[in-house]
């Protein structure tokens, strides 16, 4: 801190002390520290917070000679301001006032009761609703044993995992943390976007002092078997999770060993090619699950997210999510209803975490209890679809809980205050005092009713008002002229430009017993929510149980609907070694256009590689990303946008699609495709599926075509693989590879026009019109005739140059292609047409293509 000497701390003023020594024990993090009804920044923090929250920033007074840069926000609307300061991976500390400044001598007693870091969050008001926000920690004990140790501190999961470091940026991409710690000395690449990357001092990842935190806080879990590099990770976050939350995190009893083999892993490529949830621009839609998530509440639509991003391979797991969501698709009307009864349930997943932490609010149980009031009515509709087992197993665990419900019902109001200090959140007849001390503050309105009557009769004054403020308390108030006539026992209390306001002994003692009664009711009733918080402790394991299955259950419906309305089909699950599927669709495209051309694919041992041509904007990149989405999504259980399809087992899927530079790493756009393309080549087997669009383009000729030559080669012996390319060479891989099959996108060229009819048709493309497409894409005429002009010229000298042939190269003129259909559809005038004539010319072509 430049503008002030720690050191000399004895030099300021004795609040600025206090300060300083909290200051010093946080100095990466801004402090918020409470006075009276605002939080205040102070030197270094005050100017940064200024700068970022757009609030003024002020110069009161000195300390030690120097004056204090200073910025506040009101405390009551701190969760804006602080959401905004998490936004751009901030940490802050929150300082509040311990002791009562009117009793205090000296400042009064702070303490820090809690850190705000973005991996640690719980409050409502700073979270995505539907989106987990992790905490994870990164701890390499070498290249080949990278511990990471991941905690959702709002619904209480502690997971932990070992992977490579070629497997990081999967993880990364796949549990999309919002703060990630790691050792100081550590050498992790983390890729942009998480704004909050967190170095602790390499000493603190010590692997006793973690099995010993791990023992302590899920001492029913073996962890003996753990790996080590794992455990480190998992001690290190809890202990940082601890230090934030100022608590010990009552609700995190269990952690789970994450096995790599369950899932079918995707690196981070592959899950931002396939925009499952973010578009490769970084938005959120349009993208796989905007199109899927219609779920009825936002624990739903976070358990959605998980389930895509979370594919497996475990077969009993996902022929139960299948036969649940075809037989809620078969019980269609039952499934609509409990779906509906889903809809605006609380967050009770976020608020069971609230309540372990004891940083519940009043509408926190109220949200539970309407959650609770719902489940009996659910049960009864889950009951009626004669449930799968899966449902039912979910259905266990929705039971409603009477006990807890009734407690609900008793001690909070129909419609509490949304903040404790309000006061009105405990319900009437919960607790006797509180009850009496209400009552006193009731009477007291009729009390000051009848006063104000009699001071009115005495004084002869009909407009004299007995009322309130928070400064002067109670006061009775005369305008300038009236005031004349005031009786002697009238004390003047504050006079106003065209009032007097005035004290007398009987209001003076009146108020007395008035605040205290509203001070002790509001002091009672908080000490009575405390109490209902400590006895609601036992019940969170149950409320998260509960919420998780609601979640399901919402996942369920919510896939089953969408199934229906997008025409999706069940998926038939092999050991065979095959990929089949019957005219598949890509869903996203699907859903932004009018029409969209459905397509075939077959992979299997004796067909694993397809070896894909035809022109840029045909669908080469659509139909690859397809097949990957349908596997994807058959792997989460759920259906298929296609007709059929048959999917065997599956470990992993690739894709090296579209081109970039990595300008911040140094990184060309070739060397990134080949640094994705090395790690693909390491890491596929027999069971993976692998997308390569366009491999070798970004170096020279032969060079990037002997490299895609021999890519394809290793590929077609190791992965199922689709392998787009404009190289014309590689077409003759069919001949010396049996497995290898040659396919392309079918285009036409009618009046020098391309027409792309988007089918996949079985063999090479003839023709690339590159010339069709680059005037489709806006090129000027007059380049695109030059072009033309420069191609005949390489055509008539092809014998001198001797240029490698591909499918971009220059073409011979061939004859214009003459089809019945074409020459109708030329003749035709679409603006002559009525709807009944357009619809008959469109049979009429449909039989010229039969």
């Amino acid at each position: 801190m430049n503008q002030i000497e720690i050191n000399g701390v004895e030099k300021h003023t004795p609040m600025m002390q206090q300060y300083l020594r909290i200051k010093a024990e946080h100095t990466d993090k801004l402090l918020f520290y409470r006075m009276g009804d605002f939080y205040e920044l102070f030197f270094e923090d005050a100017e940064r917070a200024a700068k970022l929250l757009g609030i003024t920033l002020t110069s009161r007074g000195s300390s030690a000679g120097k004056p204090i840069s200073m910025a506040g926000v009101p405390f009551h609307a701190a969760d804006a301001y602080l959401a905004k300061l998490v936004k751009l991976g901030l940490s802050v500390a929150i300082c509040e006032q311990l002791g009562d400044p009117a009793t205090s001598k000296g400042p009064v007693d702070r303490a820090v009761k809690r850190i705000v870091t973005p991996g640690t969050l719980t409050d409502a008001a700073l979270l995505d609703e539907r989106r987990d926000s992790l905490l994870l920690c990164l701890f390499p004990e070498s290249d080949e044993h990278i511990g990471l140790a991941w905690l959702n501190l709002s619904s209480g999961i502690f997971s932990l995992a070992v992977c490579t470091a070629d497997d990081v940026s999967g993880w990364l991409e796949r549990l999309s943390p919002a703060e990630i710690l790691l050792p100081d000395n550590a050498q992790i690449a983390i890729r942009t976007g998480i704004e909050s990357v967190r170095k602790l001092p390499a000493n603190e990842f010590e692997a006793k002092a973690a099995r010993l935190r791990l023992s302590n806080q899920c001492p029913v879990d073996d962890i003996s078997t753990f790996p080590d590099a794992a455990i480190i990770a998992a001690g290190t976050l809890l202990t940082y999770a601890h230090a934030t939350q100022c608590n010990q995190l009552p609700h995190i009893q269990h952690i789970s060993l994450d096995a790599q083999h369950r899932y079918v892993n995707m690196d981070a490529a592959t899950q931002r090619n396939l925009e499952i949830s973010q578009t490769l621009q970084g938005e959120d839609a349009p993208t796989l699950l905007s199109l899927l998530d219609t779920c009825a509440n936002n624990m739903g639509s976070r358990h959605l997210r998980h389930w895509l991003h979370h594919p497996l391979r475990d077969r009993v797991i996902l022929r139960g999510r299948q036969a649940a969501i075809a037989h809620l698709r078969l019980k269609h009307a039952q499934s609509h209803a409990a779906h509906t009864r889903l809809r605006g349930m609380a967050d009770i997943e976020r608020i069971s975490a609230r309540i372990a932490l004891k940083n519940a609010r009043p509408r926190d149980l109220s949200g539970l209890r309407e959650v609770l009031s719902r489940l009996e009515i659910l049960q009864d509709l889950l009951q009626q679809l004669a449930p799968t087992p899966f449902i039912a197993e979910l259905m266990a665990h929705c039971a409603p809980q009477h006990e807890l419900y009734q407690l609900l019902c008793r001690a909070i109001r129909d419609e509490p205050a949304n903040n404790l200090r309000e006061g009105g959140v405990m319900a009437t007849g919960y607790d006797a005092e509180l009850d009496e001390l209400r009552g006193l503050q009731q009477n007291s309105a009729a009390y000051l009713l009848e006063m104000e009557a009699r001071e009115r009769e005495r004084t002869g004054i009909a407009t004299l008002r007995i009322e309130y403020n928070r400064v002067h308390g109670y006061y009775i108030e005369l305008s300038q002229l009236q005031s004349q006539y005031a009786p002697e026992d009238y004390t003047r209390r504050q006079t106003l430009k065209n009032a007097e306001r005035y004290i007398t002994p009987e209001l003076k003692a009146f108020e007395d017993r008035a605040l205290s009664a509203s001070e002790r009711a509001l002091s009672h009733e908080k000490l009575l929510f405390e109490q209902l918080l400590d006895i609601l402790q036992p019940e969170v394991p149950h409320i998260l149980s509960l919420a998780r299955a609601l979640a399901q259950v919402d996942v369920l419906c919510t896939l089953a609907e969408r199934a229906d309305h997008l025409n999706f089909c069940p998926v038939t699950y092999t050991d065979d070694a095959i990929i089949d599927i019957r005219a598949g669709r890509h869903p996203v495209v699907e859903s932004r256009v009018d029409t969209f051309i459905p397509n075939d694919l077959s992979l299997s041992r004796n067909r694993q590689m397809l070896l894909i041509t035809g022109p840029n904007m045909g669908g080469k990149s659509t139909y690859m990303r397809q097949t990957a989405i349908i596997v994807l999504l058959a792997c989460c259980g759920c259906p298929v946008p296609a007709q059929q399809a048959r999917i065997g087992d599956i470990d992993q899927i690739f894709t090296r699609i579209g081109s970039s530079d990595d300008l911040a790493g140094g990184r060309s756009t070739f060397m990134v495709e080949m640094t994705e393309a090395a790690h693909i080549l390491r890491h596929a087997t027999d069971k993976s599926l692998v997308l390569l669009d366009e491999i070798g383009r970004g170096t020279a000729t032969f060079d990037g075509l002997a490299l895609a030559w021999a890519i394809a080669e290793h590929l077609a012996q190791s992965a199922y693989t689709l392998f787009a390319t404009h190289y014309v060479e590689l077409t003759q891989l069919p001949e010396l590879h049996a497995n290898i099959a040659n396919v392309h996108v079918e285009a036409l060229e009618h009046q020098h026009k391309i027409v792309f009819m988007r089918h996949i048709k079985d063999g090479p493309a003839s023709k690339s019109y590159g010339l069709q497409v680059a005037a489709l894409a806006g090129v000027p005429a007059t380049v695109i005739r030059a072009a033309q002009l420069k191609m005949n010229e390489l055509e008539r000298t092809e014998h001198v140059i001797n240029p490698q042939t591909e499918l971009f190269a220059p073409q011979h003129e061939l004859p214009p292609i003459t089809h019945p259909a074409l020459t109708a559809l030329s003749q035709a005038e679409p603006d002559q047409l009525s709807p009944k004539d357009a619809l008959e010319l469109l049979y009429h072509l449909k039989s010229l293509t039969a």
